[in-house]
């Protein structure tokens, strides 16, 4: 009778899969024939489609947070251009290359701003409105 793999080494398999790693490259790591993480491969489908997933959320994640952390740099980059701008006489040459700076931080705000997406319900409890809404219609 042959040895069960280790639930480890099941999850290290799902892990590497994940990342992209392809069967010969797991093969040698793990110590398992490519035969097996094959059927391995069928038999945990929706644990490595989930692993894939939650590893492309965090690097969404991650996108977000240098995103808004661009915005924030340029919008105080714009800030500072502005009050600048403020101070200054417009006929002095200075100020027209702080306009065409200004102008350039803005366009840059432009391109990292993105529309706001609301997220909708997930389940048909958070659509419904609460209970108290419910039984007034029902009363009415």
């Amino acid at each position: 009778m042959k040895p069960r793999p280790s639930i480890e080494a099941k999850e290290a398999f799902i892990e590497l899969r994940a990342l992209g790693k392809s069967f010969r490259a797991i093969a040698a790591e793990l110590g398992v024939s490519k035969p097996t993480l094959i059927a391995w491969s069928r038999e945990l489908a929706t644990e490595i489609a989930n692993a894939k997933a939650l590893r492309l959320d965090e690097l969404a994640q991650r996108f977000a947070v240098a995103k808004a952390k661009r915005l924030e740099v340029f919008g105080r980059r714009l800030e500072a251009i502005l009050e600048e701008l403020d101070k200054r006489d417009l006929s002095e040459v200075p100020t027209a290359a702080l306009l065409k700076l200004a102008l350039e931080y803005g366009d840059r705000l432009k391109e990292e701003d993105a529309p706001l997406v609301l997220a909708a319900p997930t389940n048909v409890a958070e659509a419904m409105p609460p209970d108290w809404i419910m039984l007034d219609r029902w009363r009415a």
